[in-house]
Order: structure tokens, then C-alpha cells, then sequence
């Protein structure tokens, strides 16, 4: 039956100072494998701080020795060229651990033998399921399976089922396997809900007592249409001689009020290590009786926060800041279309909550004057303008998906944002001041942060842009490059290339993560910034919560070693949440797609490789693949450095941003894949 991500090995300054032509002797390297569905697979080499990144080294199917996608290996690498060009191959040498991630697919019994038949982008095999292994699944079903090893005289891994996932092709069955495959549970263990269940409804007096009382300050919240878990509100008021200052609240649900250190609801959050949004569920950290209703800031309910509390003057400069236990009270639940259409100074406006008082309106004038200045400082200090617009798919009760919508970013978005990144930035300086008086050192911390790009990898994009015709200014700190970047951003947005050109900045980027050691934030041009606004829906919040808590009490200094451990950790969950979100994504439009199959559509070229053209549909995002097996006019050669395409008899070229017309041929739900014919 067989048919034909990555743990840091050693550094690349290692790796570049073994592989040198003049030894052939083997190198070994030690992470995890990203395999592919073709059998071939990379490990990725770990870059030292301040060193240019390596290339993945390539493992060729014949060289993996029985490894399979996310297994902890061990690997020799002989510099020098591999006999298809490739710069570097490794072989396989020792498996050190099986991936605990299960791999979705179909059960089928033939002749008293359990198959199931894989879908994973990432498994070439089907699975063999060991005797008694079946766990209750029947033929036809769609199931996790968990790989428990290879026998290499067999021909295909063995393995158990972990969980029955149902009918295939059931919304339900299809989401629960997008979570299976990435890893991620969708359910709470019974004694994790039963502990919420103890957690008591009402706020006693003598916890209010201890507490800042804000209920009688205009408060609100701003969010989407759909969200049931508010957990950031913003209260305004005039204070001061003369009501000379305007006071900001920034109020963050008190998360860690209710959910104590090594608690299961404790372990359960910190397993998840965030929400996770599929296009028609929430999968929440924590279970709904505190992210939909105790910890929920919803209106017209009392309810228990830790606020970051600015002071600002008539020039909107901050001049004072408090971090402290709230109680709160909204007065409004807007969404962000309602608090857009105040802006916009429509006067009938009415939410769910009821009618939107007048203080609030006047306050979110008041905010949005703020918020713009808080942003202008921000993107001169050099902070990166990325403007992608979210792509939302409407589906209906079943989850049958029955529009695609680009998202327009409003005011209001970016309202909210600055008040949040505000306070996350403020919490972070905070820290940082409380140094120790002998070693000169903050506290241990768990920092948001995000690092600037490699030289070679702003050389490269300065190449890219170059054969748009397009010139970046040499610049010498990456902080100016930032200001230069956001000079062509600004060039080039409604130009056809905005996107490709986007996408490769993007790509230029080194990705934001969390950890003690800190480096600052590069793409929104902080020197100290963490997560402090959203402990409902990740769990490096309420460790800051905590953190900030502990410290302000005059608590000693917490190990290094464990909270970057706990970073590391909850950083990989935040990557398979995200992968697991774009696949929801990317399934319902491809559902959606599937009776379009034949109809021809507008689109840009967003992405080129060696196997293919990605077009991007010009009305709705969705994207797909155009095969270069399937132009059939000339042969094409990709050229790596320009990202382009090119006909090596008519000449005919292909770059990312062109404008193209495509005709949808495949559209396979199993895989998630779009497959399009241009239209010449």
C-alpha cells in the first residue's frame, strides 16, 4: 500500500566551517524531519545569533532509513554536491524519537489486516494498524493514527488509532481532523471541565476590596461580530488639575485570578498554549465557563481585571503609567463595524448591548486621535507597514461555505491595536527597569520578540525589487532599512507586484516568538515588548500576568532555564495553531471552489517554484496551483534569484505580481488543493 516542522540541529557557523572543500569526512547533525508527500524530506540547520541563515539539507526518500515526518534524528552530512545538484544531502543515521503527532486517513480491513489509508500532505505511506489497535473504528471511517515504528523489511510503518474522528466528509469529522493532524485537542478532559465547574459565578466584596474600582469609569469593548471571549476593554476619563489629563484604562481579563499555577485547567492551557480560530469554531485555551463567561468582558457584568492604567497630557504624551487588580463594568459591546460607524459620525447607532451612550461616543473620538498619533510615532521610529487584508469565509450551520470576503481594515482595527501594542510595550519597559542593583539585570521575563533580518536575506529582497524596477536606498542600520521598506510598500500598493512584493518581504522576515532573552521587536520598532492583553487566548499572557503580578509584590526572580523552556514550547504551539487555522481556511475555499471547476477567473501570480505557478484569485484570495506539467507550450526554467519563470524556446516569462487569466481544472478536498490551467 505505499503510494507514493524542524528541531534545531547545530549551529550554522558549525555548519559552514565543516563543509569546506577540503574534507569529505561526514558531519552529523541532530533535529527534527519536514517531510514531504513525493518521500523526500529536510532537516533544517539552527543559525546563530548574527549569522547569515543555511539552506534546509536535503534527505533524498532512499537515504531516510525508515524515518518519517517529525521524528527526532540523527543525520550525516558529506559536503559537496549530491548527484541532482544539490549543494547538500544528508543521509539518515539513527532515529532518536518517533513523533508523537498522529496522521489522518481512511480505515479500510482487507482480509483481517487494518489499513488507513493516509491523507497528510507530509506521509507517503499508508499505515499498517497493529492488532487490537483499532480502537473502535470501522471501514470507511476517518481516524488518527499514531505511527509506533518500521519494521524495515516491511514495506510500510505500523501504527495505532488514537481517535475516531467519524464520517468523512462531515464538517464536524473534517475540522476535528485538521486539529488531529497538526496535533492540537478539541475537547477538555472531563475532570479539567468539572474544575471549571467549581469556579465560583460571583465576585465576593472582600475580593472587590483589595481591588481599584473602575465600574463607575465609561468602559467598553471592541470586537468581532462573532467573538464570545472579550478580553481587553478600554475605559477613558478627564482627571487632573482642571481635567487637564486624560486617563486610559487598558483592562485585561484577570486570568490568573481564577486559574492557579498546576491546576488541571492550568495544565490543560498550557498544553493548548492558545486558542486555536478554524472558519467556523473556536477551539478555546480554556474551557467556555471562563473564556465565554467568568473571564468574559462582557457588558453590563461585573467583572475582575489587571489594567495598565496611562496618563496622558494636552499633547498626548504619556506622563504617568499604573499596572495593577481592577474591577470593571462595560457600559457597551461594540463590534468593529458599530464603533467604525461612530467614527464615521452615523447617528443612530445600535449594538447588541443596547444603544451606545454618549460618554463612550465621545471618548472614541478621543482614542482615535490618540490612537492615530500612537501609531504615527510608531512608524517613524521605523515599525513595518504590512497591510494584507484578512480573507473571512461565511458558511452556514452545516459549515457549507457560501461566500469568500477580503476584509476591509478599518480605523477601528487599528485603534484597538495601538492601545494593546501600548500596553504590551509599557509592561515590557516596566520590567526592564526593575533591575537588580548588584547585577545590573531585569527580572526574568517572557518578551514578544521579533528579530531583524539576516544581511543576506535584505540583500536578496533588494535584488527582487531590482527587476521590478524598483531601487531600495543602501542603508546602514536595519532600523533605516525599515523606513526604506516602508517607502517602497507605500510605492508600490496598488501596483499589480504589491502582493508578490509583500509576500517576499514577509518572507525576508525572521518569525516573532517568545523567550526571556530580549532582543526587542523588529517589526514594530520596540526595544522591549511582550503579550500582556489577551490571557483568555494564549497562555504566554498569563504567564506574564503572573510574572508582572509576582515581581510588583517584591517576589524573587524566577528561573531562567524553566520559562525558556515554557516559551520555546508554547512558540511551536502557536506555529501548528496558525498551520492548523490556514488549513481550515484553505479546505472551505476549496470546497467552495469545487463546483467551479471549468469556470475561468482573474488572478496574480503570487508565488513561483520549480513545479509550479500559485495564482491568487483577484475577488477572493483563494489560491491555486498551476502545474508546469501542465503548460504544455515550451519547457520552463525557474530562476531562484529573480523568482521567475522562463521559456527556454519562446522566451515567455512569468514574475510574482503578473496578471494572469486561469481556468480551474482539480479541485481535491482531501489534499486542499487548487489546481488551475492559464488561459494563453
Amino acid at each position: 500500500m505505499s503510494r507514493r516542522n524542524n528541531q534545531k540541529a547545530r549551529s550554522a557557523g558549525d555548519y559552514r566551517k565543516k563543509q569546506g572543500p577540503k574534507t569529505s569526512r561526514p558531519v552529523e547533525y541532530q533535529g527534527k524531519l519536514s517531510m514531504t508527500r513525493e518521500g523526500f524530506a529536510f532537516l533544517l540547520v539552527s543559525t546563530a545569533e548574527g549569522e547569515a541563515p543555511v539552506d534546509d539539507i536535503f534527505i533524498p526518500a532512499r537515504k531516510l532509513g525508515g524515518a518519517l515526518h517529525g521524528d527526532t534524528v540523527k543525520i550525516a552530512v558529506v559536503p559537496g554536491k549530491s548527484r541532482d545538484g544539490r549543494k547538500v544531502e544528508g543521509a539518515v543515521t539513527e532515529i532518536l524519537e518517533r513523533s508523537a503527532r498522529p496522521y489522518v486517513g481512511i480505515v479500510q480491513v482487507v482480509d483481517n489486516q487494518a489499513y488507513v489509508i493516509t491523507e497528510s500532505r507530509n506521509m507517503p505511506f499508508d499505515i499498517q494498524v497493529v492488532k487490537g489497535g483499532l480502537n473502535g473504528a470501522k471501514t470507511g471511517q476517518k481516524v488518527a493514527v499514531l505511527v509506533s515504528g518500521w519494521d524495515r523489511k516491511e514495506q510500510i510503518p505500523v501504527g495505532r488509532i488514537v481517535d475516531v474522528l467519524g464520517k468523512p466528509g462531515d464538517n464536524t469529522t473534517e475540522m476535528h481532523a485538521i486539529l488531529a493532524e497538526f496535533g492540537l485537542p478539541y475537547r477538555f478532559e472531563e475532570q479539567v471541565e468539572k474544575e471549571a465547574g467549581l469556579l465560583r459565578d460571583e465576585i465576593l466584596p472582600e475580593e472587590i476590596r483589595e481591588r481599584i474600582d473602575f465600574r463607575g469609569v465609561p468602559t467598553f469593548t471592541i470586537d468581532p461580530s462573532d467573538a464570545k471571549d472579550y478580553d481587553d476593554a478600554l475605559s477613558f476619563r478627564r482627571t487632573g488639575p482642571g481635567d487637564s489629563l486624560m486617563e486610559v484604562g487598558v483592562h485585561i481579563a484577570d486570568v490568573s485570578y481564577y486559574v492557579d499555577p498546576g491546576s488541571l485547567l492550568d495544565q490543560a492551557a498550557y498544553e493548548r498554549g492558545n486558542s486555536v480560530y478554524l472558519v467556523d469554531r473556536t477551539i478555546p485555551m480554556l474551557p467556555e465557563k471562563l473564556s465565554n463567561q467568568l473571564c468574559s468582558l462582557r457588558p453590563h457584568e461585573d467583572k475582575l481585571c489587571f489594567s495598565a492604567v496611562f496618563r496622558f497630557d494636552q499633547d498626548h504624551n504619556v506622563v504617568s503609567r499604573w499596572f495593577g487588580r481592577t474591577v470593571i463594568c462595560s457600559a457597551c459591546r461594540m463590534s468593529y463595524e458599530e464603533a467604525q460607524a461612530v467614527l464615521d459620525k452615523v447617528i443612530d447607532v445600535h449594538t447588541s448591548s443596547g444603544p451606545i451612550p454618549e460618554p463612550i461616543r465621545e471618548g472614541l473620538f478621543f482614542l482615535h486621535a490618540l490612537a492615530h498619533k500612537l501609531r504615527k510615532e510608531r512608524m517613524h521610529r521605523g515599525a513595518i507597514a504590512f497591510e494584507r487584508p484578512e480573507v473571512k469565509v461565511q458558511v452556514d450551520e452545516k459549515g457549507v461555505p457560501l461566500s469568500i470576503q477580503v476584509m476591509e481594515l478599518l480605523d477601528s482595527h487599528w485603534l484597538i491595536e495601538e492601545f494593546m501594542l501600548l500596553a504590551n510595550r509599557e509592561v515590557a519597559e516596566f520590567i526592564n527597569k526593575k533591575k537588580d542593583k548588584k547585577t545590573g539585570k531585569a527580572p526574568t521575563f517572557v518578551y514578544r520578540v521579533h528579530e531583524a533580518p539576516a544581511e543576506d536575506k535584505i540583500t536578496a529582497f533588494r535584488n527582487f525589487v531590482h527587476h521590478f524596477g524598483y531601487e531600495m536606498k543602501q542603508t546602514k542600520t536595519v532600523r533605516e532599512y525599515a523606513r526604506e521598506l516602508n517607502r517602497l510598500l507605500e510605492k508600490t500598493k496598488e501596483k499589480p507586484e504589491s502582493g508578490g512584493i509583500i509576500i517576499m518581504a514577509l518572507r525576508s522576515m525572521a518569525r516573532a516568538h517568545y523567550t526571556t532573552n530580549n532582543v526587542g521587536h523588529y517589526g514594530l520598532a520596540f526595544d522591549h515588548y511582550t503579550h500582556f492583553t489577551s490571557p483568555i487566548r494564549r497562555y504566554s499572557d498569563l504567564m506574564v500576568h503572573r510574572l508582572l503580578l509576582h515581581y510588583m509584590n517584591g517576589g524573587k526572580n524566577e528561573s531562567q532555564a524553566d520559562m525558556e523552556a515554557r516559551c520555546t514550547y508554547i512558540s511551536q504551539r502557536e506555529q501548528l495553531a496558525t498551520e492548523a487555522e490556514r488549513a481550515s481556511i484553505k479546505y472551505k475555499m476549496v470546497e467552495f471552489m469545487q463546483d467551479k471547476v471549468g469556470r475561468e477567473f482573474d488572478g496574480v501570480i503570487t508565488g513561483l517554484t520549480e513545479w509550479g505557478i500559485y495564482v491568487e484569485l483577484e475577488q477572493t484570495q483563494v489560491e491555486g496551483m498551476v502545474p508546469l506539467r501542465d503548460i504544455q507550450d515550451d519547457y520552463y526554467v525557474f530562476d531562484k534569484e529573480t523568482v521567475t519563470l522562463t521559456g527556454t524556446h519562446n522566451g515567455t516569462r512569468y514574475v510574482l505580481g503578473q496578471k494572469v487569466r486561469i481556468r480551474v481544472s482539480r479541485a481535491n478536498l482531501e489534499q486542499k488543493q487548487l489546481d488551475f490551467i492559464l488561459i494563453q
